[in-house]
């Protein structure tokens, strides 16, 4: 194990001398109170540091110690609930540990539990064949999640010894003989490097949406299950409301919610809603699904770099059990700025507005280890890792370093607006600006599986939207009156679509979630009016008898109805567009 001494102490960057043994990526221990720390870059046997706690009171001539290991993660049964700070180590252990609820320094804590019990169930038997990936039995960890214990990857053998029982963490629940004759203890825990992304046998295209049940994502900017989309945004627009919409309604098995550099307020908003939270698909807490990763803007900068990293790699290793698991960032800014801080003192040569120059390859290396895979395993499964990065630019620009970075690897882009915020409008997700590459791919599976004219009617709401913003400006100039009829009913229409559609209420019971099959037949309704009415002008009837027709209310509210209600209510809706328009153009040929 090699030693060294500090050297030069800058913030969170300490440079030892006498580390020639170490290797990069090794985490050390810093100074007399073992500070946790990585060693981020070396130089003949000085050794870059950037350590992970408050490096005040460190001085020139306190010892290093390399642990000659890379900063891991432990995984394996506990992690479900959890809330844990950037370097996995559980918040509740630190406080039982230190007596105090502030973060003490230097404090040793197991990232999971080791004095809990969990029932281990074999699911193969003594004799059998097996490989890295397989299953070789399970574990109830909450209500919900069955955590499955897997052989880890690149290791191959037949299980000599297994059974089914009570266990530690750290106990022996199979003896693995491999090919060479060597024996393997197969443990419920494993760890694995937070840097390396897990490895998988295959990945496959994005062809099915991760349904959110929110209107405008689902319908006009649609996410891919194992896709990866960026929320870029200025402060008051909603991007954590929208993340904690997905984190609760979107069709995945586990939620992996990191907060990175975000305000100790709006954290502990997450820390105290997410335990409150019933499972809409369960009943249960939403915490019986999600793990927690909380690191404020308050604690030392470094470690922001590596909760990105240890969120995802516990994000791809639920992947790995076949389970489709959503990852929300927020926010990848923070992140950033880190590595900017880190950079500057690392003297190296800064790139556009101070971010280091390998700033969009980071990035896209954690983007990149999205995906919907096919894993490991002699009996391989399916499953989907999806990232939703949200990106806080300074004063709301998006041309900054950071927001282009993303666009570049992103490829789906919800851009929310500060004037639909401010005007009440939520989601404020502009229609205009965003975004969703994963549009062409997808179109196949709506057909399928919602109904074969959904993208029909997609493109149909896209173009009034589109013609919408035109007209406006028209409007804007010389008034509504003057515009023509088909016109002034195009901007009825897109008002509709806005209002009724696109605008989504959080927090009432019912509008909160809309199935595909709902969304499908509000698209039906308002396209529907827009269809009717343009056929009723063809015919004379008044453009302002048209716009003030009652059945508009009955439209509008059609988004509150109850999902057992929806075909009839529908059905009703449009028996009574048709009597009312009827009548106006009967009004019509009699005047």
């Amino acid at each position: 194990m090699s030693t060294g001494t500090i050297k030069k102490v800058a913030g969170p960057l300490v440079i030892a001398t006498g580390m020639r043994d170490a290797n990069m990526f090794d985490v050390v221990r810093v100074g007399d109170k073992r500070l946790i720390g990585e060693i981020i870059e070396m130089h003949g046997d000085e050794a870059s540091i950037q350590v992970y706690e408050e490096t005040s009171g460190l001085a020139p001539g306190a010892p290093v110690e390399s642990t000659e290991a890379p900063l891991s993660v432990e995984l394996g049964p506990g992690l479900i609930g959890s809330i844990y700070d950037g370097i996995q180590r559980p918040l509740d252990g630190i406080m039982e540990a230190t007596g105090s609820n502030l973060l003490q320094r230097g404090v040793e804590v197991a990232s999971l539990r080791r004095d809990r019990v969990w029932h281990f169930v074999p699911d193969v038997a003594e004799g059998d064949k097996v490989q890295g990936g397989d299953i070789i039995g399970h574990v109830q960890e909450t209500e919900i999640v069955v955590q499955k214990i897997m052989i880890p990857p690149r290791m191959s053998g037949t299980i000599v010894s297994i059974k089914e029982g009570d266990f530690h963490i750290t106990d022996t629940v199979a003896v693995l003989v491999t090919e060479d004759g060597s024996k393997k203890d197969i443990g419920l825990m494993q760890k694995w490097p937070v840097r390396r992304g897990r490895p998988y046998a295959e990945k496959l295209s994005p062809t099915m949406p991760l349904v959110s049940g929110q209107r405008v994502i689902d319908t006009l900017f649609p996410i891919a299950k194992g896709g990866v989309a960026a929320v870029p945004g200025p402060f008051g627009s909603g991007k954590t409301v929208v993340q904690h919409q997905l984190a609760k309604w979107a069709d995945a098995d586990i939620v992996v919610y990191i907060g990175c550099g975000e305000r100790g307020n709006e954290m502990t908003d997450v820390l105290n809603e997410f335990p409150e939270l019933k499972d809409p698909k369960t009943g249960f807490s939403l915490m019986e699904r999600t793990v927690l990763i909380a690191n404020t803007s308050d604690m030392p900068v470094a470690a922001r770099e590596a909760s990105i990293y240890t969120g995802i790699t516990i994000a791809e290793f639920f992947r790995d059990m076949g389970y489709s698991v959503a990852l929300m960032a927020d926010s990848t800014s923070r992140w950033a700025e880190a590595l900017r801080e880190m950079s500057g003192r690392l003297e190296e040569m800064p790139g556009e507005e101070g971010y280091p120059a390998y700033l969009g390859s980071r990035l896209a290396q954690f983007y990149e280890r999205a995906g919907r895979v096919i894993t490991l395993g002699g009996s391989p499964r399916e499953g989907a890792l999806s990232v939703i990065g949200a990106v806080s630019p300074a004063g709301g620009d998006i041309s900054e370093p950071v927001a282009q970075a993303t666009l570049r690897i992103v490829k789906v882009f919800w851009s929310l607006d500060a004037n639909l915020a401010y005007t009440r409008h939520f989601p404020a997700i502009n229609w205009l600006t965003s975004y969703s590459l994963y549009i062409d791919e997808m179109e196949k599976w709506y057909g399928e599986n919602v109904e074969k004219d959904w993208m029909e009617l997609r493109g149909r709401m896209m173009r009034i939207l589109s013609e919408e913003s035109s007209l406006s400006e028209m409007v804007q100039l010389v008034g509504m009156d003057a515009l023509s009829a088909p016109d002034r009913l195009t901007m009825e229409t897109a008002r509709s679509i806005r209002e009724d559609y696109l605008h989504q209420d959080a927090f009432h019971e019912v509008d909160t979630y809309t199935s595909l099959h709902k969304q499908y037949l509000m698209m039906k309704l308002i396209l529907g009016y827009d269809d009717i009415c343009r056929k009723a002008l063809s015919e004379g009837a008044d453009i302002g008898a048209l716009v003030a027709l009652p059945v508009r209310e009955q439209i509008g509210r059609f988004k509150y109805t109850q999902n057992d209600a929806l075909e009839s209510e529908s059905d009703r809706i449009t028996k009574q567009l048709v009597s009312e328009v009827n009548k106006v153009i009967a009004e019509k040929e009699d005047f």
